[in-house]
């Protein structure tokens, strides 16, 4: 499942670096629609999980999914998942609109959720996860894979923990997608299913803002959305825009769309820039246009120089082996919760006031 022509079944793979035994952290599975489900898995796997159960109302895709991972027994129905004392986590990537509901319903078994983004598009659905998530004190993890399962992010976060470009002061984040017509489901095409084009992949730029400035809050100080050239579809959205301003006076301007072309060796050319009082960093994360089909390049510019890392296969993905520890030890070390809703917030802040461009 590692395409990279298709951001929908891009799944990542990263080295076994297991942070616990096998059969002590549990996995089930709800939910197919997306195909981020596979990174996550892979990412969970890897750190030690077992993927045990799935289930999906399709069985083709029930099927597929049992093809990559032999161990998940097919379920009959959600309620399996649910009730199974054994499962530890359950991780989902169901249609946008059902995740919300879907975590409530895991966090009141007292299983930890892991969901795809967004992991709900409406501020009603935040609002019961916040507090289900505090009166239950189950974990709600989100798959923001832009950051977590993007080797180069992994370098960059580093490096800003060391202080290597200062204070941050602005992240610029390009997040152009293929749109894959052909693939796409019904739902895809349905803003009241998807959420918004700020919703659904304007998140990941949030959430990697957040985290690189280290901005507890924001405000959306402006946001456009447009359906350039999909109006076969009236309730798409294939471009949007947003600029935010952080409590700590960090600023971010970020552009999503669906117009990768087809002749790009990859889904989308994702780009990252971090600009810092000492230096700054631009993330290529999954390639680099005429010169290496391969991603994750980090570029720094200090006081010292230039310097070029390959972060492929050397920074890794800490992020799922932190998540099972934390959840097995009831620690907060992989994420931070109130960081994941604050995202997910924004973006839908942003989708609600968004400027409609014709």
């Amino acid at each position: 499942m590692q395409k990279k022509s298709n951001g929908m079944s891009y799944a990542p793979k990263g080295k076994a670096e297991p942070v616990c035994a096998r059969g002590e952290f549990p996995v089930g599975v709800i939910g197919l629609a997306h195909g981020h489900i596979y990174g996550m898995c892979n990412g969970l796997s890897e750190a030690g999980a077992d993927i045990v159960r799935v289930y999906d109302p399709d069985p083709l895709k029930v099927k597929a999914f049992r093809d990559l991972f032999p161990s998940a027994a097919a379920a009959e129905s959600e309620g399996e998942i649910l009730e199974d004392q054994r499962i530890k986590m359950v991780a989902s990537a169901g249609v946008p609109d059902t995740r919300g509901p879907l975590g409530l319903r895991v966090m009141e078994q007292g299983k930890d959720y892991f969901s795809d983004k967004p992991p709900l598009i409406t501020m009603e659905q935040l609002a019961a996860a916040r507090e289900a998530r505090a009166r239950t004190g189950m974990k709600y993890a989100v798959y923001y894979s832009e950051r977590l399962h993007v080797e180069a992010a992994t370098l960059a976060g580093r490096m800003i923990q060391e202080g290597r470009i200062g204070r941050v002061l602005q992240v610029i984040g390009l997040g152009p997608h293929r749109i894959s017509l052909d693939q796409r489901p019904d739902w895809f095409f349905d803003r009241s299913r998807y959420g918004g084009i700020l919703v659904d992949i304007g998140c990941h730029q949030i959430e990697q803002f957040l985290f690189f400035t280290g901005a507890v809050d924001a405000k959306v100080l402006q946001s456009k959305t447009a359906n350039y050239r999909f109006k076969q579809y009236p309730g798409f959205e294939d471009f949007g825009d947003a600029t935010l301003v952080g409590d700590n006076g960090a600023t971010q301007y970020f552009r999503v769309d669906w117009f990768t072309p087809d002749g790009l060796g990859a889904w989308g050319d994702g780009r990252t820039f971090i600009l810092g009082t000492e230096g700054y960093i631009e993330l290529r994360k999954y390639i680099d246009v005429g010169r290496s089909k391969e991603g994750d390049h980090l570029f720094l510019v200090d006081r010292e120089g230039e310097h070029y890392h390959s972060a492929a296969g050397r920074a890794g993905f800490p992020f799922f082996g932190e998540l099972i520890r934390d959840c097995l030890d009831r620690t907060d070390k992989a994420y931070s919760q109130a960081g994941f809703f604050k995202a997910i917030e924004l973006a839908i802040t942003a989708q609600r006031q968004a400027l409609e461009v014709e």
